[in-house]
């Protein structure tokens, strides 16, 4: 009779979730679709306006756009990654969002002090925002830490040398059968 030995945390993480789950495909998908048609989008209405257009709504127009582009690279990001993330994927999401409601706050902050019409409302709503963003990226940096400090804490009670790829696994499973 053969004993297999213990496996590692990172081992058994492997095992148990080689490919992304369907909750974080249909987020990842989502987010590519959403970031490519926003895209599209913003690129078809400042193509199509009649004439040259301001400086200010041309700087508008690149912002949305690579907001846009930012979030569907992130969807492919997530999509191409097929290991366990330990929560990186929330972090990435939060940093896009808060830099995302900084920006934005900040742009329509600029022309309502130029006009003299209403900075209060547009703080006040992009305000909003960034506290939602930056509570969204506290809580993923604390889930991060959470589950690196478990997976740390797991490969200290059953150490085994890292392994570089997935294949090794298989091909030493595929041995012992």
């Amino acid at each position: 009779m053969t004993e297999e030995p213990p496996l590692s945390a990172r081992e058994m993480i492997e095992r148990l979730e080689p490919a992304l789950s369907r909750a974080r495909r249909v987020r990842a998908v989502t987010s590519l679709l959403s970031g490519l048609s926003g895209t599209a989008f913003v690129t078809a209405l400042w193509a199509g306006e009649p004439g040259p257009l301001p400086g200010r709504t041309r700087v508008m127009f690149a912002l949305l756009a690579v907001i846009c582009l930012a979030w569907a690279g992130y969807g492919g990001w997530l999509l191409m990654r097929r290991v366990p993330l330990f929560a990186t994927d929330r972090v990435i999401a939060a940093w896009i969002a808060l830099a995302a409601s900084l920006a934005t706050t900040a742009a329509l902050a600029v022309p309502a002090v130029r006009r003299g019409t209403g900075l209060a409302p547009v703080l006040a709503i992009g305000g909003l925002f960034v506290a939602a963003a930056l509570v969204l990226a506290v809580r993923a940096h604390a889930r991060r830490a959470a589950l690196l400090r478990r997976a740390r804490e797991l490969t200290a009670t059953h150490p085994s040398p890292p392994r570089t790829h997935i294949r090794e696994l298989t091909r030493r499973d595929e041995r012992r059968s």
